[in-house]
Parts: structure tokens; C-alpha cells; sequence
């Protein structure tokens, strides 16, 4: 400051922008100086709120509870136990591969038509229409670009559930026809 005599051993920020340069005062300027100093002056309050919004989360993009990568539910059988800590999650996954294995085989009895939509639906064969609408409502709620924040690989994968769906259920239908069973779907 001009005119004081004091060691300048306090620093205070230039400006909101620059905030790692500093001017150097003496302990009487530097309180003043920062009790004349305005973080927000020169902002509208859109701006304030805009900026006091981003401090709130470190300036670091944020999704609303249970939306984003971290949403699934946790899972024992995607954690690895080799002292099976857990206490059975690996008979837990080794039954999850056996039914897995079990559809893959019973997916190769379907007609040809119909293995890839079973296959996006993860359905085995012979499928009823309860089971496909069940299937197909969890796929629809987990995959819909609403519940996704507009997300497009989980549009795209809505598209191909909807595409999947219409195919087994006309499948259904048209054999239900043939059986002189109605179903409803």
C-alpha cells in the first residue's frame, strides 16, 4: 500500500478470477482490503446462484439419486470372494452360470425367428406371455430415455427391446391362433 511502512507479510486475491495471485499487505491493510472485498461483485444473482450451484458439488457434474453408472443394485455375484468372505456368493454365481447355461440351451430349441429378439430380451424358450410382458416392463423401465437423462445408447437399446417385444409377442399371438388358445396381449 502507498505510504506504509509495515512488512507486507498477508496476502489477499486479485481478483475472483485470478485467485492464486495475490497482493501483499500489511496486517491493518489486509483487513481492510478484505473486509472491502466482494467475491460476487459485478454478478447477476443468476450468475451468483449459477456459481454457488457448481461449488456445491466441487464444480464436478452430478445426476439426481439413482440415475447414472452407479443405479444398479449391488450384486454378490459381480464381486469376487476366493475366501468366500460373503458366505455362499460363489454357489450363488456358480447356480446363475448353470441357469444361464440352461437358457442358452433352451434358446437353441426356439424357432430361428425368434433367438436374437429372445436373446435382447434375455428370455429362454419356451416363453408365455405373462413372462414376455413381465420381461419387457422391467427392460422398458430400466432402458427408457426418460429414466436414462435422454441417454442415447439407452434409447437405441429401448428401440431394440420395443423391435424384440413385437416380434416374440406376434410369435405368441399368431401361435395361440393356431392352438385355439386366446391370450390376451
Amino acid at each position: 500500500m502507498h505510504g506504509c511502512d509495515q512488512p507486507a507479510g498477508y496476502r489477499a486475491p486479485r481478483s475472483r478470477d485470478a485467485l492464486n495471485k495475490y497482493f501483499w499487505f500489511c496486517l491493518q491493510h489486509v483487513r481492510e482490503y478484505n473486509a472491502n472485498w466482494d467475491f460476487y461483485r459485478g454478478m447477476t444473482p443468476g450468475q451468483i446462484e449459477a456459481h454457488i450451484r457448481a461449488d456445491t458439488s466441487w464444480n464436478r457434474p452430478s445426476w439426481k439419486l439413482g440415475q447414472g453408472s452407479a443405479a444398479h443394485a449391488f450384486s454378490e455375484e459381480e464381486v469376487l470372494d476366493p475366501l468366500d468372505l460373503l458366505k455362499g456368493a460363489a454357489k450363488a454365481r456358480a447356480r446363475s452360470r448353470a441357469r444361464q447355461r440352461r437358457e442358452e440351451d433352451s434358446r437353441a430349441e426356439a424357432p430361428q425367428a425368434l433367438k436374437y429378439p429372445l436373446g435382447v430380451l434375455d428370455l429362454g424358450w419356451p416363453v408365455s406371455m405373462d413372462e414376455l410382458k413381465t420381461r419387457y416392463k422391467d427392460l422398458a423401465r430400466r432402458h427408457h430415455p426418460d429414466t436414462n437423462g435422454g441417454d442415447r445408447k439407452a434409447e437405441e437399446r429401448f428401440k431394440g427391446i420395443n423391435i424384440a417385444y413385437a416380434t416374440v409377442r406376434a410369435h405368441l399371438v399368431a401361435t395361440a391362433g393356431r392352438d385355439g388358445m386366446a391370450r390376451s396381449a
